[in-house]
């Protein structure tokens, strides 16, 4: 249920980034009822002016995602976290810039806006801005984090794979 939860979240967020062509100060799902002022989203019921349903085969609940800490998280370019794990997993994805990332063992990889990646559970991974270019990128995890060691120069210095 988490990752469906989560993926349901990072789906928004993309749907809007795409369509919209620019970064939404919050996720929207085109077709979804946004919460009213106060309120919770699917309050409308999946309607639309007129009555007319935004679903077909039923109604989408919202289901509880208080535990489910999103955040944008602005890198400078040079700068990364230390390696660290998450007890759920951690879906990530650049909204503006160039980041990197490497999970312990494997290659460090490039990441460009809108391609969203995710960690499993008690992975080891670090992930930050390129050398050259600032990263915008938006957290999405539930549970702890466990912060390990600081990732070396030349960890992060590593040319990414192609």
């Amino acid at each position: 249920m988490r990752i469906i939860v989560m993926t349901s979240i990072v789906a928004a967020a993309i749907s809007a980034s795409v369509l919209s062509g620019r970064t939404p100060p919050t996720a929207y799902a085109p077709g979804l009822d946004q919460a009213p002022a106060g309120g919770r989203a699917g309050a409308g019921g999946g309607q639309r002016g007129g009555g007319q349903s935004t679903f077909t085969g039923g109604t989408p609940t919202t289901v509880d995602s208080a535990a489910v800490r999103t955040s944008r998280l602005l890198f400078p370019k040079g700068s990364r976290s230390n390696w660290h794990t998450h007890t759920n997993g951690q879906l990530l994805m650049i909204e503006k810039g160039k980041g990197l990332t490497q999970v312990r063992g494997g290659p460090v990889k490039e990441m460009l806006p809108g391609q969203p990646w995710w960690t499993p559970t008690g992975v080891e991974h670090w992930h930050g801005a390129s050398p050259d270019e600032d990263a915008l990128q938006l957290t999405i995890y539930e549970g702890s984090v466990n912060w390990l060691e600081a990732v070396t120069d030349a960890q992060y210095h590593t040319p990414p794979a192609k």
